[in-house]
């Protein structure tokens, strides 16, 4: 016989499953991603403008790519090199802080009743020339109403004046100076700014709304980045980094000011201005609005050699803080500080850029110029991703507008995790409208997922952690079934991610999954079957998994959000799910005996422990017929308000059911009176309808004195004959019931 060698193996056909492409604003369209140096990624993120509080414009941005981070990183295995800038020097930032020190002042200097009288007429004056300027139409509707708010204002304190109550004179005063603050500002800027010379005055402002910044990034649970760059940590780099883009001839100093060359960039072999917007080439506005508002004016247009020109380096006037450079005293522009940070700390080529949609152009165009000026390169920015506006109910927002909402403000109505899954249902890249029927969704889907964990705890609770014999259930095909949905979950969730990273196809997945899992539970709950814990324990875990990738979990929980009063290392829920558990079996035993002995009072004893003691622990029971109490480890605050709606629900139950009563009383009411009319009686109250009734009381002529027809006689014979019944029934019952008058 001979000797048998081994078989030739065959390796499996390689499949070729879906691959991560992310929508590039450079070619409007998805693309591939491939990293230049492998798993590491270069992304520079373009930070706020720190001279007011963070608002929901701001959250759309930094949350977006806060979950676009968390997926390259922690789902698809990136190593990530996060930078972003923070821009604390700014022309809003210049102008807010020199107007905000100028109001201080003026409120602190305490003038005098006329003064103030005439400094506000002038100040109206002042708006009122502002409002005729103004074209955007939005904005001069916003200024007129702060015009007639002022108005009233003057005149309300002239007519306390007249009173001569100086209680009223004061309020008045006060009330003048908070409505006239944002035009009395502009004012005294105008005619004062350039007094203002203390440079820490434009360095206290920033701070403040930086600190504020982070705050709300820590509160809606954004990641840190890895690298934060300040511009005036820069200066010295940004002022070599201009000279090199002048040593390279694509920029040119005029008048203590340095402009970029665009005509001649964009005419240079390999180089191509405004990639990201061509069509918006030679757009006079934008460019100016990326200029900055003080550096509207006719000397600084004609210090261009073209219109299309943008400054890298700005000259400093009079109430402007400054730096020294080679080209005198002055301050960076807006678009060089990304171009001169980016390049610091990722050199010349990035793999990610992102940023808000409205910074396409100019500035993320003038960005990528000044830098493949720098470098001489066509390629600075590999992947450019924008997100989407974001609109309050329908409408445009804007801090100029006054029409927007603070971070702090929105996280007083809902959770940052009920914002975070709002905007997980959304694409990062479209418009999103941040309204009430856009955080009810979020809320239902943080209930979906909630109710999912708990009752899968519950259900799994009583498995023990240690593997013993009766850990392991055999596959029927209940749980065949389940698992297959499971894997086809995944799977869908795997290729939404990969497209586009689209969270919002990645959680309508998760949302069937956990509708299958409930049916499963229900129908092995109906057929006093166990549900295989093992099974519902991987896939509640998989979906805690998801949620903590996408940033809406923040702690490393095995199943589930975490208990908010959850503090410290120690799991509460672990700690204290076994005492629950002894508690819930001994109140179902008592349940169960004072059923027996139909012992209301015990009953109800058990009904308030779990209606009214446990909900203020932080612990819903839920009563199950046929079996063991369903313990649940909730948030206080969910449970007190979850009780509440219950009680207002019940309320308004009670309320419809006592109403319906009523109704019904009224009608058996209206039906007896109606029943005791004797027929004879019965159309003689109605004179606005007859005048005349023949012996038996059945109408014979109208209100008018005019004879009823025939017809019309029968009817009324008609409805007498059937109260003749009634009235009839209705004596019959009187002396049945011993009713003595009649």
């Amino acid at each position: 016989m001979s000797k048998r060698s081994q078989p030739k193996w065959q390796p499996p056909g390689r499949s070729t499953g879906p691959i991560l492409k992310l929508f590039n604003s450079l070619t409007r369209q998805k693309e591939e991603f491939i990293p230049q140096n492998g798993r590491h990624v270069l992304w520079y993120s373009c930070g706020p403008t720190v001279y007011d509080a963070s608002h929901m414009g701001h959250a759309r941005s930094y949350i977006s790519f806060d979950i676009l981070r968390r997926v390259l990183s922690d789902y698809f295995g990136y190593d990530v090199l996060y930078v972003m800038n923070i821009t604390d020097i700014d022309d809003k930032i210049i102008k807010r802080a020199r107007q905000n020190h100028l109001y201080e002042n003026y409120v602190q200097e305490g003038h005098s009743l006329k003064k103030n009288l005439d400094d506000a007429k002038s100040v109206m004056e002042f708006l009122g020339g502002t409002v005729k300027a103004t074209a955007d139409a939005d904005k001069k509707c916003m200024l007129e109403k702060l015009l007639v708010r002022m108005t009233g204002a003057v005149e309300e304190l002239e007519v306390a004046v007249k009173s001569q109550d100086e209680e009223k004179i004061k309020k008045a005063q006060e009330v003048l100076l908070v409505e006239a603050k944002d035009p009395l500002s502009e004012w005294l800027d105008f005619n004062c700014g350039a007094s203002v010379t203390d440079n820490s005055i434009f360095a206290k402002l920033p701070q403040h709304w930086e600190n504020q910044f982070h705050e709300d990034m820590d509160a809606l649970n954004v990641q840190r980045p890895c690298v934060l760059t300040r511009v005036s940590e820069y200066i010295p780099e940004i002022v070599t980094y201009i000279e090199r883009i002048i040593e390279n001839g694509l920029a040119y100093e005029s008048n203590g000011s340095v402009y970029f060359d665009v005509n001649g960039f964009d005419s240079r072999e390999g180089h191509y201005y405004a990639k990201l917007v061509p069509e918006a080439y030679g757009d006079a506005k934008s460019l100016q609005e990326g200029e900055g508002d003080l550096c509207i004016s006719e000397d600084r247009l004609n210090e261009k050699r073209s219109p299309n020109d943008f400054a890298l380096w700005k000259r400093s006037k009079a109430g402007e803080p400054w730096w020294d450079s080679p080209w005198g005293h002055g301050r960076p522009g807006w678009h060089i500080e990304c171009s001169v940070m980016a390049s610091v700390i990722c050199g010349d080529s990035l793999d990610i850029h992102t940023g808000g949609v409205d910074l396409k152009f100019p500035h993320h165009d003038n960005e990528l110029a000044q830098a493949e000026a720098y470098f001489d390169n066509d390629n600075w920015v590999r992947y450019f991703l924008h997100a989407g506006h974001l609109t309050i109910s329908g409408c445009k927002m804007s801090k100029s507008l006054k029409n927007f909402v603070t971070i702090k403000d929105a996280l007083t109505r809902h959770t940052a995790r009920q914002l975070r899954i709002a905007f997980l249902l959304h694409s990062w890249k479209d418009t999103l409208d941040y309204s009430n029927n856009t955080m009810e969704m979020a809320v239902q889907y943080e209930k979906l997922f909630n109710e999912f964990f708990l009752t899968v705890k519950d259900v799994t609770r009583s498995s023990s952690d240690r593997t013993q014999i009766s850990s392991y259930q055999k596959w029927e095909k209940d749980e065949l079934e389940l698992n297959k949905r499971f894997i086809a979950a995944k799977n869908f969730v795997h290729a939404s991610l990969c497209d586009n990273v689209d969270t919002r196809g990645a959680l309508d997945a998760v949302r069937d999954l956990i509708g299958n899992c409930n049916i499963y539970i229900r129908d092995k709950t109906s057929s006093t079957q166990e549900s295989n814990c093992l099974l519902l324990r991987d896939i509640a875990a998989y979906v805690t998994w998801l949620l903590r990738v996408f940033g809406a979990i923040s702690t490393e929980e095995c199943i589930g959000f975490p208990i908010a009063e959850s503090k410290g290392a120690t799991n509460t829920e672990e700690l204290v799910m076994p005492y629950l558990t002894i508690m819930a079996d001994f109140r179902d035993n008592i349940r169960g005996h004072a059923r027996q002995l139909k012992a209301t009072d015990i009953l109800r004893e058990c009904d308030r422990l779990r209606d009214d003691i446990l909900p203020n622990i932080g612990v819903r029971l839920e009563d199950r017929e046929g079996g063991p109490s369903a313990v649940k480890l909730m948030d206080r605050e969910f449970l007190m308000r979850e009780k509440e709606a219950k009680k207002t629900a019940e309320a308004e139950k009670a309320a419809e059911k006592e109403r319906k009563k009523a109704e019904q009383a009224a009608i058996v009411a209206q039906r007896d009176a109606q029943r005791k009319i004797k027929p004879s009686e019965m159309f003689l109250s109605e004179t606005d309808k007859y005048s005349q009734f023949d012996v038996k009381g059945v109408p014979t002529h109208d209100a008018e004195g005019k004879e009823l027809s025939k017809g019309q006689i029968k009817k009324l014979q008609k409805l007498q004959q059937n109260q003749e019944k009634k009235y009839s029934e209705y004596l019959q019952s009187a002396v049945v019931n011993g009713v003595g008058d009649l």
